[in-house]
Parts: C-alpha cells; sequence; structure tokens
C-alpha cells in the first residue's frame, strides 16, 4: 500500500472497492491497515469481481461499526460509480440503491459524531448512466437527511 496518509493515524479511512488484485495498482488489500503509528487507522474490504448490492450491505456494515467507533470530526464520502453494474473498467455489480443507503448512513454517522459536516465528492465511474444514477441517488440520501 502508499497512500499520503497511510501512517497518519488522526485519519480514519474506510473503502470498499473490488479486489485490486485484478485491477491496477494492486492496492487495498485487507491487509493494508496503516503503517507505525496508524496501524488500524485503515480499513480496506476488497470484494470480488461480480459483487453486487448484498456483498457491498454486508461489507457497509463493518464500515459503519469502524467509523462509529472511530467517532469522526469530519466525513468526507469519496463516491466513485465505477463499482455500479456494466462500468467498462471495473467488474462489480452494485445498484444505485448501494449508493443512497451509504449516503444516508453517512448523514446518521455525521449527524451523531461531527454535528453533519459530511463532503461527498465523485470520482471514478465510466459509464454516464449509471454516473448519473448512483449521484441522484446519492443527492437525493443527502436532500432526505437534511
Amino acid at each position: 500500500m502508499f497512500y499520503a496518509f497511510e501512517d497518519d493515524p488522526n485519519l480514519k479511512f474506510a473503502d470498499i472497492h473490488e479486489d485490486g488484485r485484478f485491477l491496477y495498482p494492486g492496492t487495498g488489500a485487507a491487509s493494508e491497515t496503516g503503517k507505525g503509528e496508524a496501524v488500524g487507522s485503515k480499513l480496506n474490504i476488497p470484494l470480488a469481481p461480480g459483487a453486487g448490492d448484498a456483498e457491498f450491505f454486508e461489507a457497509w456494515s463493518r464500515v459503519e461499526e469502524y467509523l462509529d467507533q472511530a467517532e469522526p470530526e469530519f466525513i468526507l464520502f469519496q463516491c466513485g460509480a465505477d463499482s455500479l453494474k456494466d462500468d467498462p473498467i471495473t467488474n462489480l455489480a452494485f445498484t444505485e440503491e448501494a449508493h443512497a443507503a451509504a449516503a444516508a448512513s453517512l448523514c446518521r454517522i455525521a449527524d451523531k459524531h461531527c454535528k453533519g459536516r459530511l463532503i461527498g465528492t465523485g470520482g471514478g465511474g465510466y459509464n454516464r448512466r449509471n454516473i448519473a444514477r448512483a449521484w441522484t441517488r446519492v443527492v437525493e440520501s443527502f436532500v432526505d437527511a437534511g
């Protein structure tokens, strides 16, 4: 693993993604949990190619527990739509419901721990229809939580 923040114990990181053994750059193994004082501050959850919403929701429960224990002061949600079915670059099969549920959950966690401080950003996604569906649901979840 190489992340600019891999040795920063103050930055908690959780990522659900396609197993890096199948994608460039090959990072994101579950064993990559941080370095030095930051060991245990990073949560990587690689999923097998073809994983869908059922696998996402199982993994998401681990993210919720991890964030709840971390008691964040601020949440940055990087929501890549490349995890949706039919993305030409990746092989996951989530629906936009996974994105909506993650956004709603993060709103609850942000309200509980960090005075609602949450920013959602895009990144990844190479099927325009998927990007539109995912982000429509993320924004809808943000609005409904407000």
